[in-house]
């Protein structure tokens, strides 16, 4: 696959295909051009000596100190150099890869008055596979990314480090000889034009998307699952209860769990049992409520996300007219809210899955199940600690769910005096994304072994389609066995695509 960079940006497909699937990038004949008559602005403003943030003058609170002409290209080269002062463990490829598409993006939009050939160079990294080392911590999101962009930027000149095969850190100067790339001298203004904007933290909102849009809809599966295996009822999830209260995202919820335990043996072993319960607990008949108030949630971070692809994040930013104009847009306290939003919802998601695990293991609550999910509890354990597991990731999310954007440090002598902690936000949101995998994980394979107990009761065709995938990784109910890799198994099955098309293939497509 091939992402064609337009001078009208690129849409979330062209980030994952780039950060996750190593598609190619290539460059819209119009977007050169675009860049092209930006830069004339600049070279305009370079030759009348006119004082200009970035162009002929120092940054953040040294904007006020004028740069000699002959010493603008080594401005520019400093502050890459000063910038790239990140500490800590580097960031993933997906997530560097994402942020330098979208730096191309931003310089592909014409309002940041570089040469087409910076653009190009980054374009160069992406398609040999050269992913700059970018440490986790530097970020503040305030004149956005600056640290971060900074040590991608830093390989263009030659310098700093860039990650190897194994994870490690390997010279730039090396990498690029390997790719047959040359290092890149900056002009005027294409140092701060590098390193100004919202580029990582929009890198991991767009990947955070992808990965709760494909959870949100699993948590739906193994909630129903869930319920079928603690033989509760289907009736709350009807339709016409929730057209009153129309919440969108409940409603897709409501209807993918009714869809799902449709066409049970176990469902229909209880469906006119006087003795049964006349309401199910929360945890398992307000799913919807809950999943649906996430996949709002998530509509929400969609639209936040979209109109930050389409924006013009960098300062200063050149205008068609000819002004070069200073601006806030780099500033990330619309994805920083975000975020933190999206990560509540994700934390509450999981939270009510392990409420539902704890119900299954419980043979006082789990309607004669045995204790744990074991045939022979006392001398074997079952799935306890699996629920324990659970619990302590609950209690980490619900951490984690503390918003970051509500955090602010000034820095740069009181010029940067309100930052957004966009960066932290997002890359919090990617570890409560990746325990909600776990929790999920958790409840689906407490929910396969809770049906294969209820044998000779045939389950629903999503059960048995759960049953069929994790049945290499799980195996039958039996004495205790090493549960770790049972886990491991379970939520490679959950994250991964194959559960859910063999159960679309059963019952239709899932909201």
């Amino acid at each position: 696959m091939t992402v064609t960079v337009q001078p009208t940006g690129i849409n979330p497909a062209d980030v994952r295909a780039v950060a996750r699937g190593g598609a190619k990038v290539v460059l819209d004949p119009a977007t050169v051009e675009a860049m092209a008559t930006s830069r004339s602005i600049v070279d305009g403003i370079e030759a009348a000596g006119r004082p200009v943030y970035g162009v002929s003058t120092g940054f953040g609170a040294l904007a006020n100190t004028f740069v000699a002409p002959e010493r603008r290209a080594e401005l520019q080269h400093a502050l890459i150099r000063s910038h790239a002062a990140g500490v800590g463990a580097p960031m993933p490829r997906e997530v560097v890869r994402a942020m330098m598409l979208l730096r191309v993006r931003s310089l592909a939009l014409g309002r940041s008055g570089v040469r087409p050939l910076v653009a190009e160079a980054l374009v160069d990294l992406l398609n040999h596979e050269v992913t700059p080392w970018v440490p986790e911590h530097g970020s503040l999101g305030a004149s956005g990314d600056l640290a971060p962009l900074a040590h991608c930027a830093l390989v263009l000149l030659g310098e700093g480090w860039v990650l190897g095969p194994d994870g490690g850190r390997v010279p730039a100067a090396e990498a690029l000889r390997r790719a047959g790339l040359a290092p890149v001298e900056l002009a005027a203004k294409e140092g701060l034009a590098l390193i100004n904007g919202t580029d990582g933290m929009l890198g991991m909102l767009l990947l955070a998307i992808d990965d709760a849009a494909h959870l949100f809809t699993m948590a739906d599966v193994t909630a129903a699952l869930a319920i079928e295996a603690m033989l509760g009822s289907e009736r709350p999830f009807r339709p016409e209860l929730h057209a009153i209260r129309p919440h969108p995202g409940q409603g897709v919820s409501a209807a993918n769990i009714h869809r799902l335990l449709q066409h049970s043996a176990v469902m229909d072993s209880h469906r006119d049992d006087l003795a049964h319960a006349v309401q199910d607990a929360y945890s398992m008949r307000c799913a919807p409520q809950v999943a649906g108030a996430a996949r709002d949630t998530l509509d929400f971070v969609r639209t936040t996300a979209a109109r930050e692809l389409v924006s013009v994040v960098d300062n200063p930013v050149v205008l068609p007219d000819g002004r070069v104009e200073s601006t806030g847009n780099f500033h990330g306290a619309p994805l920083g809210f975000a975020a933190d939003f999206l990560a509540i919802a994700a934390a509450e998601v999981g939270a009510i899955a392990e409420r539902r695990v704890d119900r299954l293991l419980d043979v006082t609550r789990s309607r004669d199940l045995p204790a744990f999910l074991s045939p022979d509890a006392g001398v074997n354990s079952g799935l306890m600690i699996a629920q324990y597991t659970a619990a302590g990731i609950v209690a980490e999310n619900r951490r984690l769910a503390a918003p970051a954007s509500v955090d602010s440090l000034p820095t740069s002598g009181m010029q940067e005096d309100h930052v957004s902690m966009g960066w932290a936000a997002t890359k919090k949101l990617r570890t409560v994304l990746d325990n909600l995998a776990s929790l999920l994980a958790v409840e689906l394979l407490a929910a396969v072994r809770g049906l294969q107990l209820r044998a000779p009761l045939v389950p629903s065709p999503a059960g048995r389609a759960a049953i069929a995938a994790l049945g290499g990784a799980v195996g039958e109910p039996g004495p205790d066995v090493f549960l770790a890799p049972l886990m491991e198994g379970a939520r490679a099955v959950l994250a991964g695509p194959d559960l859910r098309v063999a159960i679309e293939q059963e019952v239709g497509p899932l909201g």
